[in-house]
């Protein structure tokens, strides 16, 4: 089937969505979230008319990622059930999160019918990466600057630390990772050959460094010097776990390119961390993480809590959305008087909300996701889609990672 380039205003549209969600504090406020919800909405309803018109149609990719699309669709129809059969005891709170679902769930969907060439996917990466690169541009010149501004309104916490256009410095840390892990999955897809020689070493590593390539890794190198301006613990420790695991995974399953890979990693650990980090405070996250203490967190005790609410609603969660409902009524004085909106672990977050029967399904879509990507990094030989694979598994277990500890995934643009 030939491609019609007759909806590529519709792919530019997405684009510009892609490029927009994380802005407006990352459209962690209602009226940004609706925004979201109004731009992907118009963008699928557009896509109707054009499908009607015979002027687009339903990609293969959509066909065969029925599995996860039943998956998520199922998730957005119980916390429907929640919201109308009223097994919530906060309705508003979940008919937001409700159309908050059904906004993603779309937008996942969109993604799948209108990225749908080789061309196309190369264009949406370098589209996240350089919402990255404006993020991490924009939140370490505010921090070195003194102007503590995040989107047109001026700092109240976290000041001294990188931010970028969100609340938290964690959410802007955990999307520079997503952001970090594509470009490395493009910098993946350019590797060729093996290297073997420390003749060949030294050319391939000039040769990335004054390529075309450059711009790319220049871009990566001020996202880590961003990420590492966060101070975020979880975030910085994720970023190079994730790396470290998924690259030493894409070595062992591509052997062929083993070398290349090895360099790349390799660079991006020795440039970014003992030169880029030595500049912009790597010093600064590792005292923190090792002055991390459980008895100065409340982490650990929010966490505790928020299981007596797993307990006290193990199937069917309270309703989505209702986490600063529901811990007030189980929280105890170990906390002091701070407000929790979130559980500081997105696992417990989605139990308390939704219970095994509404995070089962998000969990299950996110394993087999994972072990599809894995199975490209393995089995695929085009190097775009073993780039795009590497770039997949790394931001997932990154993610993961980081849901342990904080609240990332109920950030709209992270999600």
């Amino acid at each position: 089937m030939s491609l019609p380039i007759k909806d590529n205003s519709l792919f530019y549209l997405l684009l510009f969505i892609l490029l927009w969600i994380p802005l407006p504090l990352g459209s962690n406020r209602p009226w940004s979230e609706m925004l979201m919800c109004i731009g992907i909405s118009t963008l699928c309803l557009v896509w109707s008319v054009y499908f009607l018109a015979g002027r687009t149609y339903v990609s293969k990719t959509f066909i065969k990622a029925w599995p996860i699309l039943s998956l998520f669709l199922l998730s957005v129809i119980y916390v429907g059930y929640q919201f109308f059969m009223q097994h919530s005891i906060d309705l508003e709170a979940t008919y937001l999160e409700l159309i908050q679902s059904i906004s993603l769930l779309m937008l996942f969907s969109m993604s799948l019918l209108l990225i749908n060439s080789s061309r196309r996917i190369k264009l949406t990466i370098f589209t996240l990466v350089g919402s990255g690169l404006f993020q991490g541009l924009y939140g370490s010149l505010m921090t070195l600057s003194g102007m503590e501004f995040s989107f047109f309104i001026e700092k109240e916490n976290h000041i001294g630390v990188a931010t970028g256009t969100f609340i938290n410095r964690n959410h802007l840390a955990g999307y520079l990772v997503i952001c970090l892990s594509l470009g490395l999955g493009m910098m993946i897809a350019g590797l060729k050959g093996n290297t073997i020689t420390l003749k060949t070493f030294s050319r391939n590593f000039l040769r990335a460094i004054l390529s075309q390539k450059a711009p790319l890794r220049i871009s990566l190198i001020i996202m880590v010097a961003a990420l590492v301006m966060t101070h975020s613990r979880m975030g910085n420790t994720a970023f190079f776990v994730s790396m470290g695991i998924i690259g030493t995974l894409t070595i062992l399953l591509k052997k062929r390119s083993a070398g290349s890979t090895i360099l790349l990693l390799t660079s991006l650990l020795v440039i970014d961390i003992a030169i880029v980090g030595s500049f912009f405070g790597v010093d600064k996250v590792i005292d923190r993480l090792e002055k991390t203490s459980i008895d100065k967190e409340t982490r650990d005790e929010v966490n505790f809590y928020s299981i007596k609410i797993i307990e006290d609603n193990l199937l069917l969660g309270t309703g989505a959305g209702t986490f600063y409902t529901s811990f007030p009524q189980v929280r105890e004085r170990e906390v002091g008087f701070l407000f929790y909106d979130h559980a500081h672990n997105d696992y417990f977050e989605f139990l308390t909300e939704r219970g095994i029967i509404g995070t089962a399904p998000l969990l299950l879509a996110v394993i087999l996701t994972f072990i599809i990507s894995l199975y490209a990094l393995w089995k695929r030989r085009n190097p775009l889609m073993r780039g795009c694979a590497f770039a997949c598994s790394m931001s997932m277990l990154a993610m993961a990672i980081h849901a342990t500890v904080d609240f990332n995934l109920q950030i709209p643009a992270n999600a």
